[in-house]
């Protein structure tokens, strides 16, 4: 099965969100048949993954997109 998810955060200031998309940029490097973008457009982060295979896998994907976030938001605010 063919699967896409994308998760949009919105920050209050361009330089938050640059450092939460940079932070993120390693982990656009998917596995076997997974395919990760992170662009930032203005305050705005969108992470994009592209699949093929279970849902049980993308959600875990996505779950670990979100743990990566959280980080990279409290060392943004250092």
């Amino acid at each position: 099965m063919r699967l896409r998810a994308r998760v949009c955060c919105y920050y209050s200031q361009d330089k938050e969100a640059e450092a939460v998309a940079k932070a993120l940029s390693p982990d656009n490097v998917g596995g076997k048949g997974v395919k990760v973008r992170t662009v930032r457009r203005g305050k705005e982060v969108i992470t994009t993954i592209e699949m093929e295979g279970r849902i049980e896998t993308l959600l875990a994907t996505l779950d670990d997109l979100l743990a990566c976030t959280e980080v990279a938001e409290g060392l943004s605010t250092l």
